[in-house]
């Protein structure tokens, strides 16, 4: 590498050579403003390392594993004290009974529970067992939300048939009327709702789940037969020490989960009722590193402080100073900036932004001064963020808008978004 490259640009230029596209998926930073990092270092805490050494205050938290901070000390040793024994074997270690009765006790509606490695495993699975459960095959699902990238649940569909989708019906989250007309277009064929325990779409203002929507859910899948699902992979634990709809009073049959269940380690699960029990042990799901003992260690220790931990009310209390301090900072600059979500779960969006001008150029602002914001995905606030880190972001924001009052007349449209908020 020449004297003045960058291990970044390095690695960008091999990557490409051996990576469809140099990088794909969610990580890959080909939606995000110029100048985002696409490879990284380390991490620790709240805090991330890119490929050359930059550090950068994570709002982002990997994309939601992160929970109580990146290499948690008590996390990690469950994780390593196990791998030294055992972790990929002929069977699984005795981790994964105790990693299921401990999830079972924390989440009230679950008699059961199975482990798989992603959320769009636990996703598949849930709609899997509902189909064996009331033989049907109709799911009704919220349109924009996301469940996975399988096939049956991609966004951007490129190498799927409309035959993988064919027995979708969709309505408007927290709708009841097209909730209710979607419920009739399925008619006695109905096999499960999905339901996000909130609207965290991206590139729209998030929402909490209407009481009497989450409601009605559960009384059409009551009258049918049919199953309803929560996909807590994204919210899991994160808004409360049970699965998410708990917390307004309304129990699903199943519940998926991923993410920050074992803070990073690769793990993910589905939950279920008792009625769902036999229907789950008839449907054949597998993977060769599903019952790995190690982060089954790791998730078990993840539990343990989630219950005996303040880390949610700790992340809610930041999380607050942090919308607080933002909207007092955007409006002394002159900047509708809405935020919405939960704040341990938080989106930005500028108003009259649909082509994303003013969002990516404050993210890119952000992150020049060392803070990873996201323009259009909603972010997360994990335990081991400070006051300071608070304060550190409330310092870069009020430069960022600084910043982009001075150039706003002159700042042009995304034009590589603009196919994504249609």
């Amino acid at each position: 590498m020449a004297q003045g490259d960058s291990v970044q640009k390095d690695l960008l230029e091999r990557a490409a050579a051996v990576i469809p596209g140099g990088m794909y998926g969610h990580q890959s930073v080909g939606r995000l403003p110029d100048g985002y990092p696409q490879f990284f270092s380390r991490a620790e805490g709240a805090r991330v390392w890119d490929a050359d050494g930059k550090p950068y205050l994570d709002y982002m938290c990997g994309y939601g594993p992160n929970l109580l901070g990146y290499g948690h000390p008590s996390v990690n040793a469950a994780f390593v004290k196990q791998l030294e024994v055992a972790d990929t074997l002929t069977g699984p270690t005795a981790r994964m009974v105790e990693y299921a009765e401990a999830f079972v006790g924390m989440v009230s509606h679950a008699a059961w529970a199975m482990f798989c490695k992603n959320g769009t495993d636990a996703t598949s699975m849930a709609m899997m067992t509902a189909r064996a459960h009331t033989g049907r095959r109709k799911l009704i699902l919220a349109k924009g939300a996301y469940h996975g990238a399988a096939p049956w649940c991609t966004p951007q569909r490129t190498g799927t048939t409309p035959s993988d989708r064919e027995h979708q019906i969709f309505c408007v989250y927290n709708d009841i009327d097209s909730l209710n007309a979607a419920a009739a277009q399925a008619g006695d064929d109905l096999a499960a709702i999905f339901a996000a325990p909130i609207k965290h779409d991206a590139f729209v203002d998030q929402s909490d789940p209407d009481l009497a929507y989450a409601r009605r859910a559960r009384e059409i899948c009551d009258q049918t037969g049919a199953v309803l699902i929560v996909d807590d992979v994204r919210a899991g634990f994160r808004l409360a020490r049970d699965c998410s709809w708990s917390a307004i009073g309304v129990q699903p049959d199943l519940s998926s989960w991923g993410k920050c269940i074992a803070n990073g380690h690769p793990i993910s699960a589905l939950l279920g009722a008792e009625h769902l029990r036999k229907a789950a042990a008839g449907i054949y799901v597998t993977g060769s590193y599903w019952y790995q003992a190690a982060p089954m260690a790791a998730g078990i220790e993840t539990l343990r402080l989630i219950r005996e931990t303040d880390y949610l009310e700790h992340t809610v209390r930041l999380g607050q100073r942090l919308r607080d301090g933002l909207a007092e900072r955007a409006d002394a600059a002159g900047f509708g900036f809405r935020q919405t979500g939960p704040v341990q779960m938080p989106l930005f969006l500028f108003d009259d932004d649909r082509d994303q001008r003013f969002g990516f150029a404050w993210c890119s602002h952000m992150l020049d001064q060392g803070v990873y914001m996201h323009p259009w995905h909603n972010m997360f606030l994990c335990a081991a963020m400070t006051d300071a880190d608070i304060d550190l972001t409330l310092d870069a924001a009020e430069r960022a808008f600084t910043q982009l009052r001075k150039e706003a007349p002159t700042l042009g449209p995304v034009p590589k978004m603009q196919f994504l908020v249609a």
